[in-house]
């Protein structure tokens, strides 16, 4: 393809905004340091992954995306593989979640999200494999076996997302609602065994939503985490610490756990107030729209369903990290896209990103005597 036409298909207006969602997490990890040790070591890390992350966003967007369509199982059985090697691994923080290799780490929880949209992407590109309802069972099966693997770690936040998107998908790829409505009262069903193989810890988390503490009781369990969030959410006001200042000099109030990663969202909103709320999910509708847009204007199957899948991995999470942030939804651990700290988080984003943005690059298939032959 030529430089200009790649140029001007290029979807610009994404690499901005997740730029700018790249930097105002920067912003919240540099505020928490400041409130912790102020070391700065977080925030130096989060910019070298950042800067990986864009190198990988490039490389992926420089091949034809249908490669991965031919790749996509192989794709998903490694991650799946992976997901399993973790558990050879000691565990961080009481949870296996990471392959390390020297100081490296690598969490396979947030490759295989992707893998599950490739894999479900190629799945559902061809019409007769979902018009029935026992065709159906293939899809859930390939969004079971991640989520099983991924709550034995624990990763409560992560198994969440898969469901969500499966949905999504299977309604874009047109299957019946009728068979949408059964799918959705099977997994009713089977919530009580999705509870079983939840953690003791991932329990009592669900339940502690529903035992909020008030502003004068200071939990020391469970729900500690959602009390300490919300404390800081508050202290930041109207209008943030960095136009108001701070109403206290006492920094234990400003103590959050994972302040940098699944709270970060609770740190901008303390430092930047609700202006800086909303300039945040404001950054991320745009984006979500944008994704949309593209998985619309793609004429190919494979590409529309895994755009599809992308925004909607995107969407589901920030619903889920920010709902947690505030007390709306059980605190799970889920990492809030291109803002939380995290390499392996970044890496999977610039990835997403790449491959989306590929999409909105080579949407032009058609349908000919050959299947879905490329056109300029």
């Amino acid at each position: 393809m030529k430089l200009a036409v790649w140029t001007r298909r290029m979807p610009w207006s994404i690499v901005v905004v997740a730029a700018m969602l790249v930097l105002f997490g920067c912003l919240g990890i540099a505020r928490y340091e400041e409130l912790v040790d102020g070391s700065g070591r977080y925030l130096r890390q989060q910019v070298v992954w950042a800067g990986l992350a864009m190198i990988a966003m490039l490389l992926t967007i420089v091949p034809n995306y249908r490669v991965l369509c031919r790749w996509s199982y192989t794709i998903f059985a490694i991650a799946l593989v992976l997901l399993v090697v973790v558990f050879f691994f000691p565990p961080v923080n009481h949870a296996r979640r990471w392959i390390r290799i020297g100081a490296i780490g690598f969490q396979p929880s947030e490759f295989v999200k992707i893998a599950f949209v490739l894999a479900l992407g190629r799945y559902l590109m061809y019409r007769e494999n979902h018009r029935r309802l026992s065709g159906l069972f293939l899809p859930l099966g390939l969004a079971l076996l991640p989520v099983v693997l991924i709550l034995r770690e624990p990763d409560l936040g992560t198994a969440l997302v898969f469901f969500p998107v499966l949905f999504l998908m299977l309604f874009v790829a047109g299957v019946r609602k009728t068979d949408l409505l059964k799918l959705a009262v099977a997994g009713l069903i089977c919530m009580p065994l999705l509870w079983t193989q939840m953690s003791r810890e991932q329990r009592s988390r669900v339940t502690a939503l529903f035992e909020q503490a008030g502003p004068r009781d200071v939990p020391s369990d469970d729900a500690y985490h959602l009390y300490r969030a919300k404390q800081v959410l508050a202290l930041g006001g109207v209008w943030g610490s960095f136009l108001a200042g701070q109403p206290t000099n006492d920094m234990a109030a400003y103590r959050l756990p994972e302040g940098r990663s699944d709270f970060i969202f609770c740190i901008i909103g303390e430092r930047f107030g609700i202006p800086g709320i909303v300039f945040v999910l404001g950054l991320f509708a745009i984006l979500v729209w944008r994704g949309g847009v593209i998985a619309a204007a793609t004429r190919e199957p494979f590409g529309r369903l895994v755009a599809t899948g992308l925004v909607g991995l995107i969407g589901v999470q920030v619903l889920v990290n920010t709902g947690m942030s505030v007390g709306l939804l059980p605190i799970t651990g889920l990492s809030l896209p291109m803002v939380s700290y995290g390499g392996s988080g970044l890496l999977t984003q610039g990835i997403l990103l790449g491959v989306l943005s590929n999409i909105a690059i080579r949407p032009g298939y058609e349908m000919a005597n050959e299947p879905f032959r490329y056109t300029e």
